[in-house]
């Protein structure tokens, strides 16, 4: 069995499924610490006729010192989710698949989700079933390991009977390999090259969120998800 995990990114970016999709189990790492600083837990980049478009879920964080993610509440003060959503209609008003995917936008920021982690799941989801993803789901918080790092995915292994342990290939350099071989787990690692796609609004930019990718190329994004890439190979 083939485990990989990733945080719960806000709407991510199509290089999430690809892991997703090379995985028989993808790991929610939904009970670690939120990252202080920038993450793509709470932000992620879509497109506009600017470039760039940044939007980011506000959380509570003021004297609430660290936090694990999926204790993380969304903080609905001032305008931002009627603002979040007319800027995606903006952005994507002339894509050929955006009424598709509206209905995904506006639940996204119609203030029914107390916590990021729901937020982020129902989005992570959504992908999973359009992009027709056969891997398996599972949070963390249902495993009830110890440990970080190395030793926290060690764990993870053993619980769920992993035969390897699967992880992109800038990510190497955090895990400690020994641990995996002290206990007959493989490492593979793969690396991820991001499919060029039609895109509105001038240059292409890799790495946007799976949004732009579906509103752009409907079904289609399907296939270049799958698309050849370089061959996954051991640490």
């Amino acid at each position: 069995m083939v485990i990989a995990a990733n945080q719960p990114y806000f709407c991510p970016f199509p290089g999430f499924f690809y892991k997703a999709w090379l995985a028989d189990v993808l790991v929610i790492l939904d009970e670690v610490q939120f990252p202080q600083g920038t993450t793509w837990v709470s932000r992620n980049r879509f497109k506009n006729d600017q470039g760039p478009l940044w939007l980011t879920i506000p959380v509570w964080k003021k004297g609430l010192g660290l936090q694990k993610i999926n204790r993380l509440e969304i903080c609905y003060e001032g305008r931002w989710p009627r603002k979040h959503l007319e800027s995606l209609q903006s952005a994507y008003r002339h894509a050929p698949y955006l009424e598709d995917h509206l209905p995904l936008a506006e639940e996204m920021f119609t203030g029914k989700f107390a916590r990021l982690i729901d937020l982020n799941l129902t989005v992570i989801r959504y992908f999973f079933d359009f992009l027709q993803l056969p891997t398996r789901l599972v949070l963390l918080s249902e495993l009830a390991v110890p440990g970080r790092g190395s030793r926290l995915l060690l764990e993870i292994c053993r619980v769920l009977g992993a035969s390897t342990f699967l992880v992109q290939s800038q990510a190497q350099k955090y895990l400690d390999p020994k641990l995996f071989q002290e206990e007959g787990i493989e490492l593979l690692s793969y690396k991820y090259i991001p499919p060029v796609y039609p895109q509105l609004w001038g240059d292409f930019l890799p790495n946007l969120s799976t949004f732009d990718l579906v509103c752009n190329c409907g079904l289609k994004a399907r296939d270049l998800l799958r698309r050849r890439q370089p061959a996954i190979s051991e640490f």
